[in-house]
């Protein structure tokens, strides 16, 4: 039985160890805060006080962090990783990074002998609980074999995309699209409220068609009972629409559709809208539109 630790307990990354531990695997858990961890360990997680301690543990050990630079430090930096991974061992990020740093921290890990995947998540807090996430894999496919048991108390589908970075870029290739379906449906929303029409009967007559697609399917009912609380914060949205843009200048890609949504998500923060659900970018659209919508 594969040791697995855990580093990052927030919204989603408190749920993705429960269903490991659940699943059976010997957890330790690390996290900034502390009181995600006592709750871990009261339902049979180890404690540990660092990433080092975590991954001098453990045969695989994952991260779920909010960027970046939180990433890097934790691996690379004093305490990290990096420090006491052993030969043969998995670094594991379900976090959402540029491309370049997943190659990088993989270049590094592999000085120590030691393997890394990235491999980003969809599927929001409500994949994280029910165990249903989309997991997109980059990385050494005997890593992923090794890995695999894993995955599969965390998710229902786990792609193997290519090497190092390659999970990167496809979590930024679905933060594109949920970017779209997110501002699509709050325009489609209170463009049917001010044309008289109500949005819940417009939603019900068009999900099943063409314009079905996840976000059609989820985020209505909490819309319209008057909850725009994450699921996935809309911070977070804003921070991997800005990966994404950085990517594409990296390579020469313009998105222009994908940079005007950007826009309306650092809209939401300037709004005060940042800890909502990305879905309530509606909000936005409302202040543009000067409505509200009626629940």
């Amino acid at each position: 039985m594969l040791k697995v630790g855990y580093i990052g307990l927030g919204l989603m990354g408190k749920s993705i160890a429960r269903n490991i531990l659940k699943a059976g695997f010997p957890v330790t858990v690390h996290n900034r805060s502390r009181a995600a961890v006592a709750e871990l360990v009261a339902e049979g997680a180890t404690e540990a006080f660092s990433a080092a301690e975590v991954a001098g543990a453990v045969d695989v050990v994952f991260t779920n962090l909010p960027d970046s630079p939180d990433v890097e430090k934790v691996v690379l930096g004093p305490g990290g990783i990096l420090e006491t991974i052993r030969p043969g061992a998995v670094f594991v990020d379900n976090s959402t990074i540029k491309p370049v740093t997943a190659r990088r921290l993989a270049d590094e890990l592999s000085k120590k002998g030691a393997y890394a995947l990235d491999a980003p998540v969809s599927g929001g807090d409500i994949g994280a609980k029910n165990g249903t996430l989309t997991i997109m894999v980059g990385g050494d496919a005997s890593a992923l074999e090794k890995v695999m048991p894993v995955f599969m108390a965390m998710g229902k589908t786990v792609t193997h995309v290519g090497e190092a970075g390659a999970g990167q870029v496809a979590k930024a290739a679905n933060q594109i699209m949920v970017a779209a379906q997110m501002v699509a449906m709050g325009e489609l929303l209170v463009f049917s409220q001010k044309a008289g029409v109500d949005p819940k009967k417009v939603v019900d007559a068009i999900k099943g068609g063409a314009a079905q697609c996840w976000t059609l399917d989820v985020k209505p009912p909490r819309i319209f009972a008057g909850n725009r609380g994450p699921g996935f914060k809309a911070y977070m949205q804003a921070k991997d629409l800005n990966i994404v843009l950085e990517t594409a200048r990296e390579y020469g890609v313009p998105l222009p559709a994908t940079a005007e949504n950007t826009q309306l998500f650092q809209a939401m923060l300037q709004m005060g809208m940042g800890e909502l659900d990305n879905s309530a970018v509606l909000g936005v659209i409302e202040a543009l539109a000067g409505t509200k919508l009626e629940l």
